[in-house]
């Protein structure tokens, strides 16, 4: 296994190294280092993972462990199937993609993504545009930003990821709290995460 498998980057002064179920069968994830960025990575022995709902599961498991490894780390996460042939091939992006790098982190530090679905219970007429400014009036003074995301299904109302302060968890919560007990038999509520920040970074790397 002697390809790298990347999760995400953080600053190089966050050593991260622990023991887990990871990407392709690997058993421990650790960092790559150049300069002031990290690449956390695990071995593995394909640069072409095949995305298997298992891999893709401990993908966005290990992302959260390093979000919260000793109290809490700030991570670009990439999305899964970023794979280099080895730690000098890993080295020239992480060389090369500093700015962006540098913008990511101070964008999204000591933040967290949440997910929020709102489906139409069966035989339930709702209002969709008001829904949408109900929500808004409730998250959005929270959220430090949202992004709308695709409906996907006819009973799908509202899909949005927000971007929330970790200090604001709890008011975020209380928040999706009254909603759920507003559309009670009207919506479902699939509150979901905390996630890496997926939708907040446009960071694109490719191997070298």
């Amino acid at each position: 296994m002697s390809h790298r498998y990347v999760y995400g980057v953080v600053e190089a002064s966050d050593d991260v190294e622990f023991e887990t179920d990871a990407v392709g069968d690997a058993d421990r994830v650790y960092t790559i280092s150049h300069r002031r960025y990290a690449a956390v990575v695990s071995d593995i022995d394909t640069t072409e993972p095949e995305e298997t709902d298992e891999d893709a599961q401990r993908h966005d498991d290990v992302l959260r462990e390093i979000m919260e490894y000793e109290g809490g780390q700030t991570i670009v996460p990439m999305r899964f199937g970023m794979a280099f042939e080895g730690d000098r091939e890993l080295k020239n992006v992480l060389r090369n993609a500093q700015p962006a790098f540098r913008r990511a982190l101070r964008d999204i530090d000591g933040k967290i993504e949440l997910g929020l679905k709102l489906v139409e219970e069966e035989e339930a007429d709702v209002d969709r545009e008001a829904v949408e400014d109900d929500v808004a009036d409730h998250l959005e003074p929270i959220a430090e930003q949202s992004v709308p995301n695709d409906l996907f299904s006819d009973r799908l109302v509202f899909n949005r990821s927000y971007l929330v302060e970790k200090d604001d968890r709890e008011a975020f919560d209380d928040a999706v709290a009254e909603l759920e007990d507003e559309y009670e038999g009207q919506l479902l509520v699939r509150y979901t995460g905390p996630f890496a920040p997926y939708s907040f970074v446009d960071v694109k790397i490719g191997a070298q």
